[in-house]
């Protein structure tokens, strides 16, 4: 049996470089190595026995399972499932100390396996260079450059999504030096109507050293945008340019950009704003890699939505087996996801709709029960269906025109949650009423759910997984050019559509 053990010292809070390693799926963001990876099943990221998934930079596959973590004393355990190289009972351990003296952190990685005799130095050394020194280095040149990265007042939010596509190459293509450009884009000048959406020139400057330039293939509409427009949420200061999600491709990299390369296929789903937008400029932190079998269109019209659901059927209320479910606005896109997966879940799902068509679309994807709200009292009507009990929780992205029925069609011990006011806000309630079925509110924030890599990571590998394993699927959107942005959002803002809504360039 061969033991390896190598350390460093990585001149950063120990807190900071734990956040990277804990995280089971991460080191594709980091490793040189790394190809890609994923969590097999869309287990969490830090879930013991979770199965990652990876393929290296020369082919290879390999599986590999989290034995323990301890974030107590900051230390994690492997094996390795299958390789194809002969490491035998290969099982490694990755432990962190503080430096005492200075804000810097101790590293050891450590294994031990079985090798061929004949190949015995060969594998001795991948491992001590190829794997551990080469990840120490890695690290280093990661946090390094988040320390240089832009202030976060510039930049609200960084996200990552490790979720990179098999055929991705690693190296990075820096950019040349050049002018400032013009691009075509939707600008918002002022708030208000959909009427101030402008299809427009505007300046692109050229990437900073930390940015890529993204050639947008398509956009997603989503309602958030409407928001931003009207200036209900404050994302998007005038003069600016909407949008929090697209997919396309890299068309330039800064010389500081890691794990990204001209020609990688991505998408994204978060602030800043600015996907309406041919071409935009962004931190490659934002971005996730596309797998080869999820299309543009696809990723641009489900990775925000995908996310949204995921987060709020296991984190913002973990639906279990039994739990009855009530979807508001079930035939659009998030609604339709919620649909799909509670069941899958094993919920019994009552859906709400505004016309008989809609109803039509939803009883197709699986809903048990389905509410045209338009014609009947749905509160009576979840009332009736589950003998009195009530929902379980109640899913209610429309606002105003559902929010008090949505109150009194939960049961005792029920949870409201409310992720949007399509209709308006919901106005002021006395929570002393609350008390008599002592129900729950939520309100959650995307960004709250998303704004580390280790919170996105478990959402976006269980969405893809989901999208993989048939759980959910995706209809075709319903497409308008980029520079008819103006009548997407009549739409979406009249309830016209069912689904996706996205911009084509």
């Amino acid at each position: 049996m061969v033991k390896v053990r190598q350390s460093t010292i990585i001149d950063a809070p120990i807190d900071a470089v734990w956040a990277i390693l804990r995280d089971f799926n991460s080191h594709e963001r980091w490793h040189p190595a790394i190809a890609f990876s994923q969590i097999e099943g869309g287990d969490p990221v830090d879930a013991v026995g979770a199965v990652r998934h990876f393929r290296l930079a020369d082919g290879g596959e390999l599986r590999e399972q989290l034995l323990a973590l301890s974030d107590k004393d900051r230390r994690l355990s492997y094996c390795l499932l299958e390789a194809p190289l002969p490491l035998m009972g290969y099982v490694a351990s990755v432990r962190l100390k503080p430096v005492t003296d200075g804000d810097a952190t101790f590293w050891e990685w450590s294994s031990e396996f079985q090798p061929p005799a004949h190949r015995r130095d060969e594998l001795v050394k991948l491992v001590t260079e190829g794997i551990y020194q080469a990840g120490f280095k890695a690290v280093r040149r990661l946090l390094k450059g988040r320390a240089t990265a832009s202030p976060v007042e510039a930049r609200p939010l960084t996200i990552v999504a490790p979720t990179p596509s098999a055929s991705t190459p690693r190296a990075v293509s820096p950019i040349a030096p050049h002018h400032a450009e013009r691009t075509k884009a939707v600008l918002v000048e002022r708030h208000g109507g959909p009427e101030v959406l402008q299809f427009t020139d505007i300046v692109l400057p050229p990437p900073a050293p930390n940015e890529v330039r993204i050639r947008h293939t398509v956009i997603g509409v989503n309602f958030i945008d409407v928001y931003c427009r009207t200036g209900y949420f404050d994302l998007l200061q005038p003069p600016g340019v909407l949008g929090m999600e697209a997919a396309g491709v890299i068309e330039a990299a800064g010389p500081e950009v890691l794990g990204f390369s001209v020609g990688d296929r991505i998408a994204y789903a978060c602030p800043p704003v600015g996907a309406y937008a041919e071409r935009r400029n962004m931190a490659p932190e934002l971005l996730v890699h596309l797998f080869d079998d999820v299309s543009d269109e696809i990723a641009a019209a489900g990775l925000l939505k995908g996310v949204t659901a995921s987060f709020l059927l296991h984190d913002v209320h973990a639906v279990r087996p039994g739990s009855v479910v009530l979807i508001h606005a079930a035939a659009g896109g998030v609604g339709q996801l919620l649909v799909q997966w509670a069941r899958h879940l094993g919920a019994t799902v009552i859906a709400t709709v505004s016309s008989d068509d809609k109803a039509r679309i939803v009883e197709r994807l699986g809903a048990h029960h389905v509410i045209v709200y338009s014609r009947d009292n749905f509160a009576e009507a979840v009332m009736r269906l589950t003998a009195g009990k009530g929902a379980d929780v109640a899913y209610d992205a429309v606002g105003n025109d559902t929010f008090g029925g949505s109150l009194a069609a939960l049961g005792v011990r029920g949870h409201l949650v409310s992720f949007g006011q399509a209709s308006g806000p919901v106005g002021n309630w006395d929570i002393g009423r609350f008390s008599s079925k002592s129900i729950t509110i939520s309100r959650p924030n995307y960004a709250h759910y998303t704004n580390t890599p280790e919170k996105l990571s478990p959402h976006v590998n269980r969405f893809f997984a989901a999208l993989r394993q048939g759980v959910v699927s995706i209809e075709p959107p319903t497409r308008y050019p980029l520079s008819n942005a103006a009548a997407a959002h009549r739409d979406l803002e009249a309830r016209r559509t069912t689904g996706a809504l996205v911009l084509t360039v």
